[in-house]
């Protein structure tokens, strides 16, 4: 026995606000529903190591719901990995947004904070000789 089917409803067809024009040779494109760049198609230099410092204190209301959650996040830096990480996105993704969010200069990209391969000796000498006078 096979369950019964649905039905769906479809929706009525709207009419054509501009009258199709035959022989005028203009050939109507789909509207995009998000731009993946900007207008000139560029993308910011970001890395998984880069840090992410948002600007402003509260997103703005035209922000999408991603954009706001990243720049609630942002208050402290942040890596993109991290940020990734956090947001259930993509690293292309995370690229896009923060693009955006750069040009806007809603965030700031900082590069990473780079440790010395080695301590200096003579800090670690004085920290040992301060805890033996305690």
């Amino acid at each position: 026995m096979t369950p019964p089917q649905r039905l769906r409803r479809s929706p009525a067809p709207e009419p054509d606000p501009q009258p199709s024009r035959e022989g005028e040779g203009e050939a109507r494109n789909p509207e995009r529903m998000y731009v993946v760049a900007g207008p000139d198609g560029e993308r910011a230099e970001l890395d998984l190591v880069t840090l992410i410092v948002a600007r402003v204190a509260d997103p703005p209301p035209s922000a999408s719901p991603e954009q706001a959650a990243l720049l609630r996040l942002c208050a402290a830096p942040l890596s993109v990995a991290e940020l990734s990480a956090y947001l259930h996105l993509p690293f292309s993704a995370m690229g896009v947004l923060l693009t955006e969010l750069l040009t806007a200069e809603l965030v700031q990209a900082r590069a990473p904070i780079v440790r010395r391969s080695r301590t200096d000796r003579s800090l670690l000498e004085a920290v040992m000789h301060g805890l033996q006078r305690l």
